[in-house]
């Protein structure tokens, strides 16, 4: 894995090179970009990136001072694309989807394409099944307490937590290690909890988002019908926001197509992106 310099603090990343089509997957709270792993090998003909963003999987934590705010995380992936000087980028948002802010904080020049598949938007920040852990991180000690439920077995697998996200059954190995950071590394747990609490109050984020309409470049929603964090009406939602949207639904799968559906979600993107 390499890593990259942004202001915030080291993004780690992945990156399978080429010349072919850029594009660059975000992903999920407490997770990095193996949440595409199903995935990218069906795309060998584009240049995948996964950065590692600093949603509580990261192994390196940020400066004591970075703005890890759903906004702050938005310019932490605006930098980063910076960083490695990327043009016409797709980027791909799931589950967690606040790289829309990108375009309502004036970062997004570099993007050409936008995929949406199955991600917070509109006031649902954080969604509400994971909002009982982001009450928790409010409170003194809340955050450590969090991270001694992450090899809780109702944690993982239950639908009132992480096993609401996808039908199939997601590895322990990998949950093993997508928790260990925020559990070993305080400074990983800080960033963690920065992040839990970071959402806007819901009027500024329903003002924030009406801005995503000045994004003029194709837009693609494909969400999953059986979505259990990231209500169905949004995907209408969002084609009506942006003016050059199209929409796909996914059968069979909860909030993690790539996990779920991964077979399904590569041809959408080869079709959307050429």
């Amino acid at each position: 894995m390499r890593t990259v310099d942004v202001a915030a603090g080291p993004i780690a990343y992945d990156d399978t090179g080429g010349d072919g089509p850029i594009l660059v997957f975000g992903h999920g709270l407490l997770m990095d970009g193996r949440q595409w792993r199903k995935v990218i090998p069906l795309l060998s003909e584009y240049r995948c990136i996964t950065p590692t963003l600093p949603l509580g999987a990261h192994t390196s934590p940020m400066k004591a001072d970075a703005d890890l705010t759903e906004t702050g995380v938005a310019h932490i992936l605006a930098d980063f694309i910076d960083a490695l000087d990327l043009k016409d980028v797709t980027l791909v948002l799931n589950d967690w989807g606040g790289g829309q802010f990108m375009i309502s904080e004036g970062r997004d020049a570099r993007i050409a394409k936008l995929v949406l598949a199955s991600v917070t938007a509109f006031d649902n920040y954080p969604p509400k099944p994971a909002r009982p852990a982001s009450l928790l991180c409010r409170l003194p000690g809340g955050g450590w307490i969090l991270s001694r439920m992450l090899n809780t077995a109702f944690f993982r697998h239950s639908t009132r937590a992480y096993g609401a996200l996808s039908k199939a059954r997601i590895p322990d190995a990998l949950f093993d290690d997508w928790f260990r950071p925020a559990r070993e590394n305080p400074s990983v747990r800080r960033d963690l909890v920065k992040f839990a609490i970071g959402a806007p109050p819901p009027n500024r984020l329903l003002e924030m988002s009406s801005r995503m309409s000045s994004f003029d470049r194709p837009v693609l929603v494909i969400w999953a019908r059986d979505d259990q964090m990231m209500p169905l009406e949004h995907a209408d939602r969002l084609v009506d926001l942006y003016p050059r949207a199209s929409k796909q639904i996914v059968e069979d799968s909860w909030t993690l197509i790539p996990e779920d559906q991964p077979h399904v979600i590569a041809e959408a993107l080869r079709a959307f992106v050429g």
